[in-house]
């Protein structure tokens, strides 16, 4: 994405291609044909329960921990994640398996997740799993004040985009879903300065890059480290 990329900075949708790489998406892939599938709702809110139509991974699956490994590893040291979410706790993904007609109504993540450690949903993310042409129908919808924003990846793309944000999964009508979603609580609350901190943040970069001892970049540089250090709440 460029800092000229204003529809997708206006939205708060962050789109990061080849997250997973392909020889770690294949395992991810085999892993999940052994894993233990349950009921999408056993993982949802009252209000989530009556639209949730999926399967998940069971949180006590022998799985997990081969999953989380290769997902989260390459997730939390992506350049573009850490920039965008600037993240300061980040939750175990679910990994959510639609086959046909199945589908998640309209809802809003919740505010507050987590059991015993708990954190303020920020940021969601969909880690596409399955290539687009492998099913029919299952977009991620999210609805901003600029229309619907219809979301379907390849195979190891990711999404993200604000919790506070309503939206819904299209009902799949031909194939198998798989995706892996996960929340983040970020280091800055308001969405907005998280925009601006992205923006500036890639010109510094290519101001680092490109012209290092201008004292243009040093000033975007020093703005940028004493924005987060003014706007972060740890």
């Amino acid at each position: 994405m460029h800092c000229c990329d204003y529809r997708l900075i206006i939205t708060m949708l962050l789109k990061i291609l080849s997250l997973l790489p392909p020889e770690r998406l294949q395992t991810v892939i085999s892993i999940l044909k052994e894993a233990p599938f349950v009921n999408g709702t056993l993982s949802a809110g009252n209000a989530a329960k009556r639209v949730k139509n999926n399967e998940e991974v069971a949180m006590n699956a022998a799985q997990m921990s081969q999953l989380n490994n290769i997902v989260m590893a390459s997730l939390v040291a992506n350049p573009q994640y850490k920039s965008a979410a600037l993240p300061h706790r980040i939750a175990a993904p679910f990994y959510a398996r639609y086959t046909e007609g199945m589908e998640y109504g309209d809802h809003v993540d919740d505010p507050v997740m987590g059991a015993a450690d708990r954190y303020r949903s920020d940021i969601s993310i969909t880690i596409f799993l399955s290539g687009s042409e492998d099913y029919d129908g299952g977009e991620l919808v999210i609805k901003t004040s600029f229309g619907e924003q219809l979301v379907k990846l390849n195979a190891g793309d990711a999404v993200l985009y604000p919790s506070s944000s309503l939206h819904h999964v299209n009902p799949v009508t031909r194939g198998e879903r798989l995706v892996a979603v996960t929340w983040v609580q970020s280091m800055v609350r308001s969405a907005e300065q998280r925009e601006l901190l992205y923006q500036l943040n890639t010109a510094r970069e290519n101001l680092l890059k490109t012209k290092p001892e201008a004292e243009a970049s040093k000033t975007v540089d020093i703005c940028y480290a004493n924005l987060v250090r003014m706007w972060s709440e740890l």
